[in-house]
């Protein structure tokens, strides 16, 4: 039972210079696809100025997408982080303009809120047994009732210069969200692929009964993903506070479709024990070009949703292909 707990990963296939697996060789290649096809249909799509503003919209999607992949990877689901986003968003914004506190405590106290909604939802699907679907449920729905009592619904403007400064600083035209969520990719590969901590998420996944005869905590792996869930996404609701300049208790609505969407199409198995944050970012880079897409061709917002959704039942067919395909090769 050790033994398969600690089985080498599967081969890989260098692409690049970089080492790809399989299924990731395909969501790279649509990235590429689609990214030639806008760039020829308008011009303005590979624009500078248009590539920094999707450098900020895959910061948004992209954490979301990471840390949604953590959940899914002990086969759980986050349905919550849309709302944890605007709940966050908004009482880092509050704490900062109505409580009067600095906007590094605000922002931190932001982050904390959104690491103990994890812990909350940690501790109810393992200690008392209520179904992940149903405990993210609730909070998706709490959370944003919870952002908007705290504004009576309306926006929170006023925030400090450490917000708008996220927003606006560029290292080497880089946008500083981009280069947060392209460090937060790094350290979760770090912990995911280079710790034994990390392969116990994917054992969790696999099998919990098998992990926890092996003497894993798997209580304590599952709290973990879901902590680091609610945590990107709190991170994401102070990231587009900074970029508004105002908390907005509306924002982020369906933006857990996207987070889903974005780590399956990355890989990530809904079934659990499966993914990678390479095939995560990737599959956040191709939702976002499809959308900054749409946009750049004024195709209409009620389009993208169902482009979206085309995306979403793809991703979700190919996911149940590669189950039965995993199936058929162990017997």
């Amino acid at each position: 039972m050790t033994t398969s707990l600690t089985e080498p990963p599967p081969p890989r296939v260098a692409l690049g210079g970089t080492f790809l697996r399989g299924k990731e060789i395909g969501v790279v290649g649509a990235v590429v696809v689609v990214f030639a096809v806008f760039a020829l249909a308008n011009g303005n799509f590979a624009g500078v100025s248009n590539l920094q503003t999707m450098g900020v919209d895959l910061a948004q999607y992209g954490l979301l997408a990471l840390g949604v992949s953590f959940v899914i990877i002990t086969g759980g689901i986050d349905l919550s982080v849309g709302s944890v986003v605007a709940l966050s968003g908004v009482w880092s914004a509050w704490l900062n303009v109505h409580a009067g506190l600095p906007d590094v405590v605000a922002i931190a106290l932001a982050l904390v809120t959104g690491a103990a909604i994890g812990v909350v939802h940690g501790l109810s699907v393992t200690v008392l047994g209520v179904p992940p679907f149903v405990t993210t449920l609730v909070t998706l729905v709490a959370a944003r009732g919870a952002a908007l009592a705290l504004t009576e619904g309306f926006p929170i403007d006023g925030v400090g210069e450490v917000f708008t400064s996220i927003a606006q600083y560029r290292i080497a035209s880089v946008p500083v969200p981009t280069l947060l969520f392209l460090g937060a990719c790094v350290l979760a590969w770090l912990f995911l692929e280079r710790t034994y901590q990390g392969r116990q998420l994917y054992a969790v996944g696999g099998n919990a009964e098998a992990a926890r005869l092996a003497g894993i905590r798997t209580r304590r792996r599952v709290v973990l993903a879901y902590v680091v869930s609610s945590t990107c996404a709190a991170a994401v609701g102070v990231l587009v506070t900074a970029r508004l300049t105002v908390g907005q208790p509306s924002i982020a609505t369906g933006w857990e479709l996207n987070a889903i969407a974005a780590a399956v199409i990355g890989g990530v198995g809904l079934a659990g024990g499966v993914g990678r944050v390479l095939g995560v970012a990737f599959g956040a880079i191709l939702l976002v070009l499809i959308n900054n897409g749409l946009v750049i061709l004024h195709v209409s917002p009620y389009y993208q949703q169902i482009v979206l959704g085309a995306v979403l039942a793809v991703a979700v067919v190919t996911d149940r292909l590669r189950g039965r395909g995993a199936e058929r090769d162990r017997r």
